[in-house]
């Protein structure tokens, strides 16, 4: 077991979104120096959780050869759609999950911290059960830790046809852990992201 590896933490990757900013191809599978870009993610949290989830929607096969479950975020409900957004990913996912914390975090982020899990579990309290990352210039609220026993206030949550992950965090004591790098929190959206994430890794 890794030093950095926290025990009873599981992580739960979001890949579940339209990659409408590239075109509409699979975010998660779009090549990054090579290799796809949710692969990146895989091998900066690995070492830090104790078992991990993707959350997709399309493309299974492709997602589930990376060696990991692969859910869908479809809900049984009528309001609900395959594209019912993050909170949907995650509540599928954790289902799917053994810990009594979950560590979330999306595709699109690269170069994730090492120490993220002991960072955001060091910020928690016993009345602080999510956490959220942040940096200098903004919070970063789709990369989180929560307990599950939040789980039942997040699928009520959704029954009542919301969406917002803000919003949801909102409704809950919030602890941030800060982190002095804000390019370990880089999202890839465009074309040009990319281009400049494989730039930075010369």
């Amino acid at each position: 077991m890794s030093a950095d590896r926290h025990a009873h933490t599981s992580a739960i990757l979001l890949s579940g979104g339209r990659g409408s900013r590239l075109g509409g191809i699979e975010k998660g599978l779009a090549p990054l120096a090579g290799r796809p870009l949710i692969s990146w993610v895989i091998h900066r949290i690995a070492a830090q959780v104790d078992e991990i989830v993707i959350s997709a929607n399309r493309q299974l096969n492709d997602y589930r050869a990376l060696g990991h479950p692969v859910i869908a975020d479809t809900l049984h409900d009528d309001q609900l759609s395959s594209f019912a957004g993050p909170l949907a990913g995650i509540l599928a996912a954790a289902a799917h999950t053994h810990a009594e914390w979950l560590l979330v975090v999306p595709c699109d982020t690269p170069f994730l911290p090492r120490d993220l899990v002991a960072r955001l579990h060091a910020a928690s309290t016993p009345t602080q059960r999510l956490v959220r990352a942040s940096d200098a210039k903004r919070i970063h609220y789709a990369v989180m830790l929560l307990h599950r026993s939040l789980l039942p206030d997040m699928a009520d949550f959704l029954s009542e046809g919301q969406r917002s992950v803000q919003h949801w965090h909102a409704r809950h004591p919030v602890a941030e852990a800060s982190f002095a790098d804000p390019t370990a929190f880089a999202n890839l959206n465009t074309a040009e992201d990319f281009v400049r994430a494989e730039a930075a890794q010369r």
